[in-house]
């Protein structure tokens, strides 16, 4: 086995140019936010970090074991959802990175991920250490038992929720099984009619989305900075092109809503200064509500280091990738490209705000679950690439010892230390005035 824990540093770029560079295609009243949320702590740093890492990961040894990665693969980038088939299900929920590419990168994404939250936690090295070699393990022994497997069962094999609360229920202490239950039971009324009452007000007759600038901000504000030209073909491509990227099901239930408002909303932490929509629908009346979200897709943070996507509209590589690595995903699924009043064109996902959504609070795990966590994102892992690699070849290069998980846990400690690093590196940026942050928001 190659040796995967190598981590080369030397003469590597400046993570902080990095994050400058990305600044630019943003929009620049919305970046401070984004240095404001990874500031707050080591992991949110490592959350909005993924071209950093990225170009770390290139530096380094990597294998020819080629599959479709998430490109982001931390701990928060997996989690519950639900599927047409009305249940709940945990999977891998990020693909704006998604590309393809050297398996272990995604593995090192999660591994690394593990040990930083980890250190977030307050836990013990030992802890640490055990989490992120159960993670590894279980990633092994999963793409092992997926050589083993059919092509259709390979294909057909899903992390059922419920499934998966019973397995804590054998392993975990009884506060954390009502914890999880309770969760679950939030996560199941994340629907649109939860988001409407949540994120709109009756005005004038008229569902309105409630403005709570500057993370949500109605159209018409938004006008001001962005020019009404463009909001009129962001609204006209949502009613046309991006219905014509749905199955003709699919474009059948689409027609059968009508847009009623719309509002930039700021997501996440990486994706924070990207453009971001929440589109209200109503069907039936103002009882039968749709919420989508409009995502912008810019390239890949991989593709600078693997090759250009195959897709001329990167909305569509963050599908088609998704597609591709998901058990099941949203019926609304799409995408569209809009250009601007200056004819800069850009790219758009589109998928449901709300549909039973919902990650893991990873600060709240005791250890034994922590670490049962990181395995299931492991194994769900294992089986997004094992849909799109060669899962013999990955299956053989991992092999039946335990150096694979060695490797993992040596190279997860030595990133993490640089992790930190970098987030200082943030700090000082912040404190000196390179960026400016806004923090608590």
């Amino acid at each position: 086995m190659d040796d995967l824990a190598a981590l080369n540093l030397t003469d590597r770029p400046d993570p902080i140019s990095l994050l400058e560079e990305q600044a630019e295609s943003r929009l620049p009243e919305l970046v401070p936010i984004r240095y404001g949320r990874m500031l707050s702590s080591p992991f949110a740093f490592y959350r909005g970090a993924a071209l950093v890492m990225a170009s770390d990961l290139a530096r380094g040894p990597r294998t020819n074991l080629i599959a479709q990665l998430c490109g982001d693969a931390h701990l928060v980038n997996f989690g519950m959802y639900g599927s047409p088939e009305r249940r709940l299900v945990f999977d891998i929920n990020d693909f704006d990175e998604t590309l393809p590419g050297p398996i272990e990168w995604d593995v090192k994404r999660l591994c690394a991920s593990i040990e930083v939250a980890a250190r977030d936690r307050g836990d013990k090295g030992k802890e640490r250490r055990a989490a992120v070699r159960t993670a590894a393990a279980r990633y092994r022994t999963a793409m092992l038992q997926f050589a083993g497997m059919n092509t259709l069962d390979v294909w057909y094999a899903l992390a059922d929720v419920e499934n998966l609360l019973a397995e804590i229920q054998l392993a975990a202490p009884k506060a954390n099984v009502t914890k999880a239950n309770k969760m679950v039971a939030k996560v199941m009324s994340r629907n649109s009619v939860q988001a409407m009452k949540k994120l709109t007000v009756m005005e004038g007759g008229r569902l309105r989305i409630v403005s709570e600038p500057p993370l949500v901000v109605r159209i018409e504000d938004v006008i001001q900075s962005q020019g009404l030209e463009y909001i009129q073909h962001l609204l006209s491509s949502v009613e046309s092109d991006y219905a014509t990227t749905l199955s003709p099901d699919r474009r059948h239930l689409f027609t059968q809503y009508t847009l009623r408002d719309a509002a930039r909303k700021v997501v996440g932490v990486g994706s924070v200064g990207t453009r971001c929509w929440i589109a209200l629908f109503t069907g039936k009346d103002d009882s039968d509500p749709l919420f989508l979200q409009l995502k912008e897709a810019q390239a890949s943070v991989l593709e600078r280091f693997t090759a250009p996507s195959e897709y001329s509209n990167h909305g569509e590589r963050v599908v088609q990738g998704q597609r591709i690595m998901q058990a099941v995903s949203d019926v609304f699924l799409g995408w569209e490209q809009i250009a601007d009043a200056n004819i800069i064109t850009r790219d758009f996902y589109v998928r449901q705000l709300r549909d039973w959504k919902g990650s893991v609070d990873v600060t709240g795990l005791v250890p034994e679950v922590f670490g049962y966590y990181g395995a299931v994102c492991a194994w769900t892992l294992a089986k997004a690439h094992a849909r799109s690699g060669d899962r013999f070849a990955i299956a053989e290069y991992l092999g039946t010892t335990t150096d694979f998980e060695d490797q993992m846990v040596e190279f997860s400690t030595a990133y993490a230390d640089q992790n930190a690093l970098d987030h200082q590196a943030l700090a000082d940026a912040i404190a000196s005035g390179r960026l400016t942050a806004l923090t608590g928001v």
